[in-house]
């Protein structure tokens, strides 16, 4: 996380950072949405501005929570949530240029809008906030926040194969004109969802290998559930990748699979969350803040 300067620091709580971030993202959404009606296409330049600010933003609230909770902060779903939100948004920023698609900065507005909101709306998921989750230790904060950081792949993958599916429908419907003409083709789509999966994946993987050197030290230090489902989760999304190098899950297919694995992405952050052993120090329970 980046230095605060304690100026910025006594402004605003970090939650209330995140809310103006949310707001941006979808500020960045709405103003996408309008131009798609009035113009057939959404402006590149004003929304991937407005996604900026709010990335900026978000990044400033993570780095104030950071500081509070003395590393990572992903010690509840609410944060991992907004951790998630803030990898998928970065990759866009770093990529989406080079994609040159006014609809990928469309969609991920759409995205980062709806997972910054969805957490900030249900305070249950922040109701206590665990300080030191880590134990201090690099590597073990290094392995969390890589997991994290390659859901943010899977969620931009999600955002690229939901741009596939309605390229294919543009296709088969004929309906080549208007906004459909600025999405990208579907051998370009083809071509970075194959690229993100590899880089989730192997991202992913590293986390796991990393995390193993210190779970086979104690094998007590992770729960079953949290270990069966990141291993299960893993394998769905290489077994995909297989699947996909072999010319097994090509197309419509691929895009669907990479869409279902996401959402099953998604809903396994709250039981991971849950089947956490509870750190050394004490859990910090707060009270709902807006």
């Amino acid at each position: 996380m980046p230095s605060l300067g304690p100026v910025i620091l006594n402004v605003l709580t970090d939650r209330q950072w995140m809310w103006i971030a949310s707001g941006f993202y979808v500020g960045g959404f709405l103003l996408g949405t309008w131009e798609l009606v009035r113009r057939g296409r959404p402006s590149g330049v004003a929304m991937y501005t407005l996604i900026a600010v709010g990335y900026a933003l978000q990044w400033l609230g993570l780095g104030l929570r950071g500081r509070a909770v003395g590393g990572c902060p992903l010690g509840n779903t609410f944060e991992t949530f907004q951790f998630t939100a803030w990898s998928a948004v970065s990759l866009y920023l770093l990529v989406g240029v080079t994609f040159r698609s006014s609809m990928l900065g469309y969609f991920s507005s759409c995205l980062g809008a709806a997972l910054t909101v969805l957490s900030l709306s249900i305070p249950a998921w922040d109701a206590t906030r665990r300080t030191h989750i880590f134990g201090n230790n690099p590597w073990i904060e290094f392995h969390a926040a890589l997991a994290l950081f390659s859901y943010g792949v899977f969620a931009l993958l999600a955002l690229t194969s939901g741009l596939f599916l309605l390229r294919l429908f543009s296709l088969q419907s004929k309906r080549i004109g208007g906004w459909f003409s600025f999405l990208p083709s579907i051998m370009a789509l083809d071509h970075i969802g194959l690229r993100l999966l590899q880089a989730g994946v192997t991202l992913l993987g590293l986390s796991l290998a990393v995390g193993s050197v210190y779970w086979l030290r104690d094998t007590g230090s992770v729960s079953h559930a949290k270990l069966l489902i990141t291993v299960g989760l893993w394998v769905a999304y290489a077994a995909a990748l297989y699947f996909r190098l072999r010319g097994r899950l090509l197309a419509k297919r691929f895009a669907w699979t990479c869409l279902i694995l996401f959402a099953a992405a998604l809903a396994s952050l709250g039981p991971v969350d849950a089947s956490r052993r509870t750190p050394p120090a004490a859990a910090v329970h707060t009270p709902r803040a807006a």
